[in-house]
């Protein structure tokens, strides 16, 4: 998984390396075999903000399949909200009657609650991105990464009124065995990701669609970015994205849960 940035704040570059091209058909039977692989898979829609003994825990693997099935994508909107882009994000994702899953980061979602809670009425889905966005937290000791996770959960869910974050994304994928049992515990899928499109180097809407076009056979679900900088480019090429994935037959889900 790629990695945005050296380690500590969340506007680096993306400097891990593209997985490698297959072929759309091969790329059909690896999203089957995901979705097969997961035997917790039934969605479950977001729901208000529980006490801790009422929450129920899942499965701690790193999810990555969606709950569409073997044609299934998923969109995944990361290190939000932010004021100026994640309404243009919703309004395009509006357009085209898609519901994504966004990944806040704590500190975003405690400073606009405005934003968290439109994204919930909308129909999309939490996650939990830490508080700081840390990508070298895997390397700290298990009290941080609890406070990371836990204190995000709690900024995520009182920020939206009440609506739990139902997925935990670690920064640049900095999972750990320990983060993982955590989050899972508190009710949230480790979630990964297939295709990262590259959009947060800003390498232009051309090339974030044809990444995302030649990436799509390695799996459902597809990282992009509302926040860390200007994302005009990635609300450019979602309007682009989005139709083409339904021309693939397509369909637009949430990650398995």
């Amino acid at each position: 998984m790629a990695r945005h940035g050296g380690g500590r704040g969340w506007y680096g570059k993306v400097v891990g390396a593209a997985l490698g091209v297959t072929v759309l058909a091969a790329g059909a039977s690896v999203w089957a075999a995901q979705a097969g692989a997961v035997s917790d898979s039934s969605p479950r829609a977001a729901a208000p903000a529980t006490s801790g003994s009422d929450v129920k825990p899942v499965t701690a693997t790193i999810a990555h399949a969606s709950d569409k099935g073997a044609r299934g994508v998923n969109i995944t909107i990361d290190d939000g909200p932010d004021p100026v882009w994640t309404p243009q994000v919703l309004d395009v994702l509006r357009e085209y009657g898609v519901k994504a899953t966004f990944c806040m980061v704590g500190t975003q979602a405690q400073a606009h609650p405005d934003l968290v809670k439109k994204v919930v009425a909308a129909g999309h889905r939490l996650c939990d991105h830490s508080v700081s966005h840390d990508t070298g937290m895997d390397a700290k000791s298990q009290a941080y990464q609890s406070q990371q996770i836990r204190d995000a959960e709690r900024m995520i869910t009182e920020a939206s009124g009440g609506v739990r974050p139902m997925y935990y994304r670690a920064p640049g994928g900095a999972f750990t065995p320990y983060s993982r049992t955590l989050a899972a515990s508190r009710g949230m899928r480790p979630l990964g990701w297939n295709v990262d499109s590259k959009d947060f180097e800003r390498p232009g809407a051309d090339a974030i669609v044809a990444t995302v076009e030649r990436e799509l056979p390695n799996g459902p679900t597809l990282l992009f970015h509302d926040a860390g900088g200007d994302r005009s480019q990635t609300v450019q090429a979602l309007r682009r994205i989005l139709p083409w994935l339904k021309e693939q037959g397509c369909s637009f889900g949430f990650p398995v849960r």
